[in-house]
């Protein structure tokens, strides 16, 4: 699951999502540093990250888009995943996606001194462009690919996973809606304890 789907996977409490959101950068026992609510949040994440990972139908979706991004193709279904949430999201909540991401940007920009250097670095230019607005259009999403490209070890292979996901997109669609029911399902019984 990428961004938004961790966001919106944490439930109501800020602190929680605001720990889901810098997950990928606090590695180990540092989430003890946090304050009680963040940790649950950075445990969360590693829940959510670990039963993505092992579900069989998010699996598929990796398997298909290999042609384009091999091992990192993981990566790209997150995005993709987190697409088809945009996309969809008056299915998942009375509250529109724009309102939702407003009052999130605005809980993190308040606690801007507690995310770590390199979250820092990702998080301001992430806000200002309103990625995860933006996820539901695939022209965003595509940018997002070839920014991908630019800033991490993913080659740059978006024109080709791109082919692959408009052939496919009724499949991949499919396949999220089935996963994101299990996953909702599995977040209810998850009990983090720090």
């Amino acid at each position: 699951m990428n961004f938004l789907a961790h966001i919106y996977l944490s439930g109501d409490n800020e602190e929680i999502k605001f720990g889901n959101f810098i997950g990928d950068w606090i590695k180990g026992k540092k989430y003890q540093n946090y304050p009680e609510n963040i940790k649950k949040g950075i445990l969360l994440h590693r829940e959510i990250d670990s039963y993505t990972d092992s579900h069989p139908v998010v699996h598929n979706s990796i398997v298909r888009l290999r042609p384009a991004y091999g091992k990192h193709s993981g990566v790209a279904v997150d995005i993709l995943y987190d697409h088809f949430l945009a996309l969809n999201w008056e299915l998942y909540s009375e509250i529109s996606l724009e309102d939702y991401v407003k009052k999130f940007h605005s809980y993190v920009l308040k606690n801007s001194d507690l995310l770590p250097k390199k979250a820092r670095r990702f998080a301001f230019p992430f806000i200002r462009k309103k990625r995860l607005i933006c996820y539901g259009d695939l022209v965003c999403f595509e940018d997002v690919l070839n920014k991908m490209a630019i800033y991490t070890s993913m080659p740059n292979k978006a024109k080709q996973a791109m082919q692959i996901i408009n052939e496919n997109y009724k499949d991949f669609k499919n396949e999220f809606q089935l996963f994101f029911s299990d996953i909702q399902t599995f977040v209810k019984g998850v009990n983090i304890s720090s």
